[in-house]
């Protein structure tokens, strides 16, 4: 399986109504075949390190393929151009939210390009930039972050998060959360921060889905003594 037809017969072939539905619940696009995340995750195995491959299947608009391209590119490959061009083509929220930062965070230019969404008047955009840079913390050693500008950051999610968009608020408190857990200085900082933001507000459209209190989430890294555990990769 090495064509992009190929690829787009199995998933075809892999799809069904349920799982349909209820991506549809989540906001998915109508192009899409209902492929169980488990099952792209097999198809990947089949085509990982098939790095045109997943820029093709990105590039089709098929939700399926678009998630698919998400788990087999390197990030580390990819043009700040290429990355661009994902974020601002990416159907729904999960493909803005996690495909999108999922690769960038791998990129060299991945902190230039998180703050450079997080200023976009685009929903979806500025999400892929909050999460981009959560991405970053949670795969970069303390040492090697920006310390003063992630504290910028905490303080502009204090300051606007209540008045921004429903899916940037949602991507606001995940920030917090992301550098409360992972950046052992500045926890005390983002347990300020998060008491100070309290309860974010989010509509998750028809789905059970809730926003995490970020205090709380915080507080239970915390109890659990996995406060700067850093992840491999956001991807999954």
């Amino acid at each position: 399986m090495s064509t992009l037809k190929q690829v787009m017969t199995e998933l075809k072939k892999k799809g069904n109504a349920q799982t349909r539905k209820t991506y549809a619940r989540h906001g998915m696009p109508e192009d899409t075949f209902g492929v169980k995340i488990a099952d792209l995750k097999l198809i990947a195995k089949k085509i990982k390190g098939n790095q045109a491959l997943a820029c093709e299947l990105y590039e089709t608009g098929n939700y399926d393929a678009m998630y698919l391209a998400g788990i087999v590119a390197d990030g580390s490959q990819m043009t700040k151009k290429q990355l661009e061009s994902w974020a601002k083509t990416a159907t729904c929220a999960t493909l803005s939210e996690y495909t999108v930062p999922g690769v960038a965070s791998e990129n060299p230019h991945a902190q230039a390009l998180a703050m450079k969404w997080i200023r976009s008047k685009t929903e979806s955009i500025a999400s892929s930039g909050w999460n981009t840079y959560a991405g970053i913390i949670a795969t970069t050693p303390d040492e090697d972050l920006d310390l003063e500008e992630i504290k910028s950051l905490l303080d502009r999610v204090a300051r606007e998060v209540h008045q921004a968009p429903n899916k940037v608020r949602y991507t606001m408190n995940g920030f917090v959360i992301a550098v409360g857990s992972y950046v052992k200085p500045l926890l005390k900082k983002a347990k300020q921060v998060a008491k100070k933001v309290g309860v974010v507000p989010v509509d998750m459209g028809d789905t059970a889905c809730k926003v995490p209190q970020a205090l709380t989430y915080i507080e239970k890294i915390e109890s659990a003594g996995r406060v700067g555990k850093k992840r491999k990769t956001i991807k999954c």
